[in-house]
């Protein structure tokens, strides 16, 4: 792996823990917004494709996540998680880079909503199974009276076995229940999103496992429908479960996700 830089800069709720691969010969600037109970050191992996791809690399853990300050996973509105990220952005690419941002599910919401908000900043937007549009899990845990303990399963995150064994024994990994102020607040942010109109002209690839058992194709495409721009593309990988990034063709994802990116900042003025 790579060589990376960690730092911390202030967040709306305390310090946020991020973590840069430096490029001197970086071509664009590209942001990791990672997604619900992990952290950005679950992504160093992806930064090497970037880097090789000719990326300078950024990201960070959300507030309540990670090495980050807060209550584990303790999120009462992404708007100050949008935030939190915004001025991570600002903070990076001092060569003022092409800037494009890569979210990963509860990270593709969050990009998402960062792409209505600062769209203009970026030069492009890369959603890998994002939370988007209509998520049943979230709406029948909020229905339980008691939300019950469970647990992201790590079976769904990949067909390599590997992968759920070290989501489970990472410490930084979050292994207990979903909290109701934090499913509440993600809710909220769908129908935000839903309700805040297309992307316009910023070029923009959805990427999502066909068996995606945690955020299902079906559901996130609705909110796809609502949100894509005129440059849009989209990519579904059959047999390919939750965490495109850890797929055992996880270097299929990464070539067509550092190809569309390379695609549009190599382009022509």
């Amino acid at each position: 792996m790579s060589e990376f830089r960690e730092w911390n800069y202030e967040g709306h709720a305390g310090a946020i823990y991020a973590r840069s691969w430096d490029n001197p010969d970086a071509k664009f600037c590209a942001l990791l917004c990672h997604g619900y109970g992990e952290h950005i050191g679950r992504y160093d992996h992806v930064a090497d494709a970037l880097l090789s791809a000719g990326a300078e690399v950024h990201g960070a853990d959300h507030v309540g996540h990670g090495r980050s300050d807060g209550e584990r996973v303790l999120v009462p509105d992404y708007e100050a998680v949008v935030d939190d990220f915004h001025r991570l952005a600002e903070q990076v690419n001092a060569r003022g880079l092409p800037l494009v941002l890569i979210g990963h599910s509860m990270g593709g919401m969050i990009a998402s909503r960062y792409a209505q908000r600062f769209g203009n900043e970026l030069t492009a937007l890369v959603l890998s199974g994002p939370v988007l549009g209509r998520w049943d899990a979230a709406a029948g845990l909020l229905a339980a009276e008691e939300i019950p303990e469970v647990p992201i399963d790590p079976e769904t995150l990949s067909r390599d076995p590997e992968v759920g064994r070290s989501y489970e024994s990472d410490p930084l990994v979050w292994h207990g229940k979903f909290k109701r102020t934090t499913l509440e607040a993600l809710m909220n942010c769908i129908e935000t999103i839903n309700d805040a109109g297309g992307l316009g002209r910023l070029p923009t690839l959805w990427v999502h496992g066909e068996d995606d058992a945690l955020v299902p194709v079906e559901g996130t495409r609705q909110g796809i429908d609502k949100i894509r721009g005129g440059l849009f593309s989209q990519k579904i990988y059959p047999g390919a479960r939750h965490e495109l990034f850890n797929e055992i063709n996880k270097s299929e994802v990464l070539r067509d996700v550092t190809g569309f990116l390379l695609e549009i900042v190599e382009a022509p003025e």
